[in-house]
């Protein structure tokens, strides 16, 4: 009777054993991670860019971790309330979040303490360049036009593209400051996105837009605007005649509006494993890239590693045209 207590202690000891550790394991989200349904923040609104791109990364994650991968908004202060619940979350692989690079961008108008810093990278997935755009019968054919009728200073142009501080506000400024002028030369007149910037483009209410191509091309093909340069390292792929800025005046900056999926800080490593191999199969993959370029958005992957450098150049980019425009408090 003796042995068999001391058998069936050792059992139940065994058995407790096991219990505490899959029960610690459960609670750091890393044994047989995942088991449960996965969380997709998005810092802007529903039908957005952003939201579109996040939704169309995180159909094609559920398939193939099997898990839900549910996208939930979460919007206000200009990115800085969806991100802060990113970099906030459990790191339990659970919550994931969709970070673009107004996070490159918030600290530095003081909007937030948040940086890069404060995320596990995984994957950069998505990146859309700027371009210049001009009134289909203003007199400038070439970015160096433009350049020149600031120089004169005959007239202060006006320019928009965003909101004050917005990604193609400070893009400009680094244009502009790349190629030793003033950004403040040109007076930036703030819009509530690409599409009403370009109408009053479009209607004579403003000399030039700075926008992604793909919101711009409906007024392209009208006849009603022209691009003069893309802002990227290569040419675009809807208007392949119009030079880069490299190619058309020496300069090196370019810009994008960039995304990919992040974590908090402290993802557990064999979560992040599983995560970085995921993505980088789905980044690949022609669905990926079709559905993505097909919305007008660059399908550009980095792996972590790679993520993580571009989003400390950008931050520094960004930070150095925003500082030239008055923008750091």
């Amino acid at each position: 009777m003796g042995g068999m207590r001391r058998r069936l202690g050792v059992m139940i000891g065994l058995a407790a054993l096991v219990a505490v550790g899959c029960g610690g394991a459960g609670e750091l989200g890393t044994a047989g991670w995942p088991n449960r349904p996965i969380t997709m923040l998005v810092a802007f609104g529903a039908g957005g860019g952003t939201d579109a791109n996040a939704r169309i990364v995180s159909g094609l994650l559920e398939r193939e971790l099997g898990q839900p991968v549910n996208v939930v908004n979460r919007t206000g202060g200009g990115g800085v309330v969806g991100h802060t619940a990113i970099a906030n979350a459990e790191p339990d692989g659970y919550t994931l979040g969709y970070v673009v690079a107004e996070v490159a961008m918030m600290h530095w108008a003081g909007l937030t303490d948040l940086t890069f810093e404060a995320f596990t990278p995984l994957a950069m997935l998505t990146g859309t360049p700027g371009a210049v755009f001009v009134r289909s019968d203003a007199p400038w054919e070439s970015i160096d036009d433009v350049l020149d009728e600031i120089d004169r200073g005959a007239e202060i142009l006006q320019a928009s593209g965003s909101g004050q501080g917005g990604i193609w506000h400070v893009t400009l400024a680094g244009v502009l400051r790349s190629l030793a002028r003033d950004p403040g030369a040109v007076t930036w007149v703030p819009h509530q996105g690409a599409a009403p910037a370009l109408a009053d483009l479009a209607a004579g209410g403003v000399d030039l837009v700075v926008s992604a191509p793909a919101e711009a091309r409906g007024l392209v093909d009208a006849g009603r605007i022209r691009p003069l340069v893309v802002i990227d390292t290569e040419r675009h792929r809807l208007w392949p005649d119009v030079p880069t800025l490299a190619e058309a005046t020496g300069s090196d900056w370019n810009a994008l509006a960039w995304g990919g999926v992040a974590g908090p800080a402290g993802l557990p490593a064999d979560v992040v494993a599983t995560l970085q191999a995921t993505l980088g199969g789905i980044a690949r993959s022609e669905e990926f890239i079709e559905l993505i370029e097909r919305r007008g958005t660059g399908a550009i992957y980095r792996d972590a590693g790679g993520f993580r450098e571009y989003m400390a150049a950008s931050d520094a980019s960004f930070g150095q045209a925003m500082a030239a425009v008055g923008l750091v408090p």
